[in-house]
Formats: C-alpha cells, structure tokens, sequence
C-alpha cells in the first residue's frame, strides 16, 4: 500500500513562514470538520435556506452561516491572524492582533447546490497584514499577486484541499481518519483544451466576443477551430474550477446585459483571485477580460469581476476575441 505524505509533512519543506503554515493548518482542520457536517446533510437538519440574506442581497443557506462560523471561530482562535473578510458578512473583523496574516474565505461555495447533493466547497486567500496597527478594510484591498498563500476545499465523492504557499499547487485527500494526505503533487493544467465550462442559458446576454467564442466552440471540427468541445457546467465555482486543475478546460463568468452595472458576478477577494492564483501557479491563466486578474488593484471588500480562467492557450484564445470587440 502506498505512504502518502500528509499535510503537515508536506508544509514543513516549504520555505513559507511557520506562522503562515500554520494559518493553512488551521483553514484546512476546519475544511475537514466542515466536511463532516456538509456529509450529514439533512441528518444534523442543517440544509435549506436560513431565512435570511448576506451583504451580497443573496438568500443564505443554513449551511453558509454554519460553515461562516466555523472559520470565523477558527481564524480569530489563530494566533497569526490579524483579521478576516467573508463573502457572508458585511465588514472586515479584526481579531486584535497586529502583524501576521489576512485571510478572505467564501465559506460554502456554490450553497444554492446542496439541497440537490451538487459538490461545494470553501475557497480562501492568505494576505500580510500590516505590521503597525489593527487591519481596516483598505488593508485587504491588496492585488491578487501579494497573496501569500491560496486554496480551496471540494466537498464532493471525495473531500479534497488545493493549495499553494511558496510555489506549485498541491493536492491533498482527506482519508477516513480525518488527515489530509497528499494524492496529487504539482499539479499542472495543460496548456490546450477541448472543455469549456459557463452557463449557456444566458447566451443572448453575452457581448459579441463572448457569443463568438462559444459559436467557434460550438461549430466543432467543421468550424475554424477545427476540433470538436465538450461543455460541463456544475454551477459550483469551486467544482469547475477543480476539474479544470485536474484535466484542464476553460471556465467563463463573463459579464452580461442583465445587470449591465455590474462588471461581473464573482468576487475578485472571495473566489477570483485565489482561484486565480492557483490556475497560474499550475500553469494556466486568468484574465477578467484583457487584463490578468491578479494586477486587478481592488476598489473594494466585495468587488465583482468577470472571470476567464483555465487552459492558457484557450484563454489566449479568448482574450484575442475579447480585443476584437
């Protein structure tokens, strides 16, 4: 039977800082305890809505405030840690400590699913806090390029954690017995794809480049692409976007006329800029449009943005539409 590594072992040869290993142990402890509870489903009566709505005027789910919980209590619990920001709360909650890290955590990606037994999961953001005073909230507003550390859990057949601190994105399982253990080192997406991942119902909301892509998607191996795709839509960020990291695909949130004020509808803090960041440590890229999402220099806590991310050649493919207008 093979050894694996597990995670603590893993983090003790990375040249990360010790306090910083030790903000991931306690994000990723607490992942596998969420994991429990996501598993017992209506058993512990904690699916269906919660009767109330989030900063973001969105129907939360029993699950989003239990889980929003559990890593507030565990982060503010984590000596490291300066302070915290949630997809599911309004303002930043300093912990008061000063120095160390800031973390951002969408504590249940893609809740709307988990009533149909749909894979969710937790995506979070490591940032250096500043080392002179309590953390406001513009001390979160960083680019996606000064985290520190990234990653996110997949509630699905298997509980699994992506990470990366230093460099390189690692894959780890959660085993019977509660560890993380370590199932697919380095991971790599490759470079061309025949996947692509958005939701297809709001085609006639698209812009012209959007809708032309996905036709040249669409007219397969008779069209100029000369190939013929696949289309996989989980409507779970965190679920598209790990398939992605296991066998490459694009995946598209692109802006749209429905709420034509709005520049997109995944947040840049939350769920773009750590997905972001582990795509291009695993060789791909994420663009919002034209520009890298991670150069994108946050206005505020809970900005919205397009996003392209997955297969770098694809996605150059895309950001040449995305030029032609």
């Amino acid at each position: 039977m093979t050894a694996f590594v597990d995670l603590a072992a893993r983090l003790a040869a990375e040249p990360a800082d010790a306090a910083l290993k030790d903000v991931v142990l306690a994000i990723a402890d607490t992942c596998a305890r969420i994991s429990r509870v996501v598993a017992s489903g209506a058993l512990s009566g904690s699916l269906g809505a919660a009767g109330s709505t989030n900063v973001q005027d969105e129907e939360q789910k029993k699950l989003d405030v239990i889980t929003n919980d559990m890593l507030s209590d565990a982060l503010k619990a984590c000596g490291p840690v300066a302070g915290l920001a949630s997809e599911e709360l309004e303002e930043v909650e300093p912990t008061g400590r000063v120095g160390g890290y800031l973390v951002t955590f969408d504590p249940l990606d893609g809740s709307s699913n988990i009533d149909v037994n749909v894979s969710v999961g937790t995506i979070f953001s490591v940032l250096p806090a500043p080392a002179g005073h309590a953390p406001t909230e513009g001390d979160f507003l960083q680019p996606g390029r000064k985290q520190v550390a990234a990653g996110y859990a997949v509630y699905g057949p298997q509980t699994m954690l992506v990470v990366t601190l230093s460099g390189g994105v690692n894959g780890f399982t959660l085993s019977a017995d509660g560890r993380w253990l370590l199932t697919h080192p380095d991971l790599a997406i490759k470079p061309d794809t025949a996947e692509f991942a958005i939701n297809m119902s709001n085609q006639r909301h698209w812009a012209p480049a959007v809708r032309r892509y996905i036709d040249g998607c669409l007219q397969g191996k008779d069209g100029a692409r000369g190939k013929n795709f696949n289309m996989r839509w989980v409507a779970s960020m965190v679920a598209d976007v790990h398939r992605i990291m296991m066998r490459g695909g694009v995946f598209m949130y692109p802006w749209d006329a429905r709420e034509p004020d709005k520049p997109g509808k995944l947040r840049l803090m939350y769920e773009a800029n750590p997905m972001s960041l582990l795509v291009e440590r695993a060789g791909g890229k994420s663009i919002e449009g034209l520009t890298e999402i991670l150069d994108i220099k946050p206005a505020k806590l809970h900005q919205r943005v397009p996003v392209v991310l997955g297969s770098a050649n694809e996605v150059e493919v895309i950001r040449a539409e995305m030029r032609a207008g």
